[in-house]
């Protein structure tokens, strides 16, 4: 949506019917928008990168994310706030309700993509039930970056066979998404199964012993199985975006050689 504006702004230059004093005014706005004291939002992200800013709403106040999310909005198709609690939500639904919550994953949501033209290849993988709100973040940012997403939920080691059964979906896939705490195995099993890249998330889920995610962290980080990335513990919003690029490209390719 930035590249249209910006194309657009340059056609009515071109075309004479856009003084070049105002199209230096609206192009003002477009490299980065000045918000209060607080934020300097970065309209020209989605340019560079291929999707927009993305807001951080952990430690911000509902007036910040609603200013910043307004001027998201204003230029942009998709639009996403992560780590967003269900009080935080509330109240900025009742200033931008366009926004949809989606609770488990902690994330609020803009999107008037085309969801036909998502394309397929990213698989989301969990340990267990209570790693879903980390792969929930994973997968629906993967999604919003226009991707289609196939979930694997609790699959862990302590059951193989169901991971097992679910080997057709391993081996299809272009990207692999993992999370899993506890001892954080699963990624290097999936890793064995794979001949996709494998992104490894780490979750706080676990026991004492766990430290939080720290053990999970470790065991990823010192898999035996190649092809196996890590990600900070928690961190399935930066799982989903990259495990979204690697798709993107993949499909690309797979799309230029046909």
């Amino acid at each position: 949506m930035q590249e249209a504006i910006l194309r657009q702004i340059l056609e009515n230059v071109q075309s004479g019917g856009l003084p070049i004093e105002e199209a230096l005014q609206r192009m003002r706005s477009l490299p980065f928008e000045e918000v209060g004291e607080f934020a300097r939002v970065d309209h020209h992200r989605a340019i560079r990168t291929g999707f927009p800013e993305v807001v951080f709403g952990q430690g911000k106040t509902s007036s910040q994310v609603i200013q910043i999310v307004r001027r998201l909005m204003a230029q942009n198709d998709r639009v996403l706030v992560t780590r967003v609690t269900p009080e935080m939500a509330a109240e900025v639904l009742a200033s931008v309700p366009e926004l949809t919550y989606y609770e488990t994953a902690r994330l609020l949501i803009l999107d008037h993509s085309d969801p036909e033209k998502r394309v397929p290849g990213v698989v989301v993988a969990t340990g267990g039930t209570a790693d879903i709100p980390v792969a929930e973040e994973a997968a629906l940012t993967a999604e919003l970056m226009g991707n289609q997403v196939e979930r694997v939920y609790d699959v862990g080691v302590a059951g193989l066979h169901r991971l097992l059964n679910q080997l057709d979906k391993i081996q299809k896939a272009h990207v692999i998404v993992v999370a899993a705490g506890m001892e954080g195995a699963l990624a290097s099993v999936v890793g064995g199964l794979a001949s996709a890249p494998v992104i490894a998330v780490p979750t706080s889920v676990g026991y004492g012993a766990s430290f939080g995610g720290l053990a999970a962290l470790l065991t990823m980080l010192n898999s035996c199985a190649t092809g196996v990335a890590v990600v900070n513990i928690d961190n399935g919003f930066g799982a989903g975006y990259l495990a979204g690029l690697i798709n993107r490209q993949v499909y690309t390719g797979i799309r230029e050689k046909n």
